[in-house]
């Protein structure tokens, strides 16, 4: 229970309902127990009934005790409702509260938490692991409650008969305690080999969707269905232990409670015979007894129950205590006047224990280009996302306008940059909406989208399509070219009209001659600007040109003056001309 404990706040927050539902499960065990008591009196009465002496037929005698068992019945079925409408309402908004309090940790965690996780492990636990937790918190809650009060209430009717005999059909019960003690360590522990084989999973299954091109171009589909079957057969193992625990679990309760319904009838009989109860006592006693019956059968299913939340919630409070490497601590106004400095900045991967960037030094004024070049795995990315402070720095100072990058408004700065990923993402939407949701105004005029669309020189394929700006992308935008998903996620970027646009190999994919009307239409607006490309014909025009190796500034200067340096700048370059007339 105590990983459940995180829990708690949501439960003084919704006390009321939690409070109105123990009153309605009172009121409801409250008519259900006297249905037994009354039953039993009827059964007394009609043993020495006379129609003369009661001054009535035995119909009307029938009809008014059915009319009034009646009443009894619908008092306790509308109490039952009423419970319901609060305690599993409540279940129904914790679970919303909760999933919505997962979803915004993870949005502040880090780059380095999502590649310590992986997805399909990240959405089980926002979905299932969230569903187990509602049970505890619905069904779980509502009938441990139910369980106390009818327990209570019956016993107290059952002694009020019969101390003598509530005692020995009392005698199961501590037997059943001393079982479900027993099983529960049993449940949680495969409950949670069952968690984790279907977060495993899960994860096959995202990275099969996600990646089902390139395993059927590598013709692997055979391999994956292996890996998944496997998986499944593993989960399959895992819960056929859970159920075999529960079905030797539930007809041992059942046959607990059949020897107590057994000593009811023959101790009762022996006291009835002995005139001490009367026989509607018995049959009384034997309602009781079947009316214990599921609650006390749902503490196997209540363990269970709480049993697999408990495993979830450990999963989920896992990284929900987690704590979040970078965050925005400043909240007074920034306006970004463009300029940047990176001073003997240095940073490790801490998984890998890769250097990515040692001692990086540079400087960009206000409305000026640096262009960065070198091979794969140089560290070009790192910077980025260094400057955007995706990652932190674990030496040296980057400089925005001159202030530390931890002293300014993060959120701000980060309003007022455009970037451009390597991986272009494409949401399952219109192309419009896609290019709107780099936008931070509410209404855009459809003049600033086509003009953000012809910057990036993607407006006439827009428009080639059926349904234009609202074409439907599928997901990832699988059905535009990767020149176009390139194109539109610039777009996405200019939109936003951003002081500082970062360009992260986004080119790529585009032929020279579009490169060239990008980089020309981009060069007329007045903004810093910093481009990552292992192609030199992106980065030629920039003011500042920084060739990278290891992390390291092996060559700096403009185009001219690299090329007349004759080193690695200008080999890549004559290179790169030789690949592009062949």
């Amino acid at each position: 229970m105590k990983s459940l404990s995180y829990l708690n706040k949501y439960l003084i927050k919704y006390k009321w309902h939690l409070l109105l539902g123990a009153i309605f499960i009172i009121g409801s065990n409250w008519f259900r127990v006297e249905m037994p008591n009354y039953f039993g009196k009827i059964v007394d009465e009609l043993k020495s009934w006379n129609s003369v002496d009661s001054g009535e037929s035995l119909l009307i005698y029938a009809l008014r005790a059915g009319g009034y068992f009646m009443l009894l019945s619908l008092l306790s079925a509308v109490f039952l409702f009423m419970t319901r409408q609060t305690i599993i309402i409540m279940s129904r908004l914790i679970e919303y509260d909760l999933k919505n309090e997962i979803y915004q940790q993870y949005q502040k965690m880090s780059f380095s938490f999502y590649k310590r996780n992986n997805t399909g492990d990240l959405m089980n636990r926002i979905s299932e692991d969230v569903n187990k937790t509602r049970m505890y918190l619905g069904p779980g809650i509502m009938y441990s409650i139910n369980l106390v009060i009818l327990s209570v209430l019956v016993i107290k009717n059952m002694v009020a008969i019969s101390p003598y005999l509530t005692m020995f059909v009392l005698i199961p019960l501590p037997i059943m305690s001393l079982i479900i003690y027993r099983v529960s360590s049993k449940i949680n522990s495969i409950s949670t080999s069952v968690q984790e084989e279907q977060s495993h999973m899960s994860n096959i299954v995202q990275e099969t969707f996600t990646g089902i091109r390139v395993i059927k171009a590598y013709g692997r589909t055979g391999e994956r269905q292996s890996k998944f079957n496997e998986s499944a057969e593993n989960y399959k193992k895992e819960n056929m232990k859970l159920v075999l625990v529960n079905s030797l679990f539930m007809p041992t309760i059942f046959v607990l409670i059949g020897i107590s319904t057994i000593l009811s009838i023959y101790i009762g009989g022996l006291l009835h015979y002995d005139e001490q109860i009367s026989l509607g006592n018995i049959l009384t006693f034997i309602f009781f007894v079947n009316m214990l019956t599921w609650p006390f059968a749902t503490i196997g299913f209540v363990t269970a129950m709480v049993q697999r939340a408990a495993a979830s919630q450990t999963r989920i409070n896992e990284f929900m205590e987690e704590e979040v490497e970078i965050y925005n601590t400043v909240h007074t106004p920034f306006s970004f006047s463009g300029r940047i400095e990176f001073r003997n900045v240095s940073y490790t991967y801490p998984n890998s224990g890769h250097t990515a960037i040692k001692n990086l030094s540079f400087i960009i004024e206000p409305g000026k280009s640096l262009g960065i070049v070198g091979r794969t795995g140089s560290g070009k990315s790192t910077i980025l996302n260094l400057l955007m402070r995706h990652i932190e720095a674990d030496s040296g100072e980057i400089l925005i306008d001159d202030l530390p990058l931890s002293s300014i408004n993060l959120d701000e700065f980060r309003n007022q940059t455009g970037v451009v990923p390597q991986d272009v993402f494409l949401f399952s939407d219109t192309i419009k909406n896609n290019i709107l949701f780099g936008c931070l105004d509410d209404d855009v005029a459809e003049e600033r989208l086509v003009e953000a669309t012809k910057e990036a020189h993607v407006h006439h394929n827009i428009i080639d399509f059926k349904e234009g700006f609202d074409t439907l992308l599928g997901e990832r935008g699988v059905n535009l070219s990767g020149g176009q998903k390139q194109r539109v996620s610039i777009a996405r970027s200019l939109i936003r009209q951003p002081k500082l646009l970062l360009l992260d190999d986004s080119l790529s994919a585009v032929d020279t001659e579009t490169e060239e009307i990008i980089l020309a239409n981009l060069a007329k607006r007045k903004m810093t600007s910093l481009v990552v490309s292992h192609r030199i014909s992106s980065i030629r025009n920039a003011n500042l040109v920084l060739n990278i190796e290891n992390g390291e500034v092996i060559e700096k200067g403009t185009h001219k003056e690299l090329m007349a340096l004759n080193g690695g700048y200008a080999k890549l370059y004559k290179k790169q001309l030789m690949e592009k007339e062949d």
